[in-house]
């Protein structure tokens, strides 16, 4: 299974950015994907996971009313909307797949600024 994650970038406080999450290989082998980020100087922490199937949902408190997880099975591409986005977002963005998040992808960088 490979994941490429892609749609990073600068925003300001307050905008809205979209991450993609493209799955290829054996999705079969694939029962959840999740986002996760982690900040300079901290430690990978958990965003958003859903089950392949759409059938479960779940989002950190941080980010909860504010990002929106959701996946196009027919394109195997699961997307991370980010809504009100703040300063404290900013991070490398992974995700990562498999019951045990067997596998990752690279990250991409989203820079709020204030």
């Amino acid at each position: 299974v490979q994941l490429q994650a892609f749609g990073g970038g600068l925003v300001q406080a307050g905008d809205s950015l979209t991450l993609s999450c493209a799955v290829s290989g054996r999705t079969f082998d694939i029962y959840n994907v999740a986002w996760f980020r982690q900040a300079p100087g901290k430690e990978r922490e958990f965003v958003s996971v859903i089950t392949w199937s759409g059938g479960i949902i779940y989002y950190a408190d941080s980010v909860k009313g504010r990002f929106s997880i959701s996946r196009n099975p027919s394109e195997n591409t699961v997307y991370l909307q980010m809504n009100s986005l703040k300063p404290e977002d900013t991070a490398v963005y992974y995700c990562a797949a498999g019951q045990a998040y067997n596998y990752w992808g690279q990250g991409t960088l989203v820079t709020v600024s204030s």
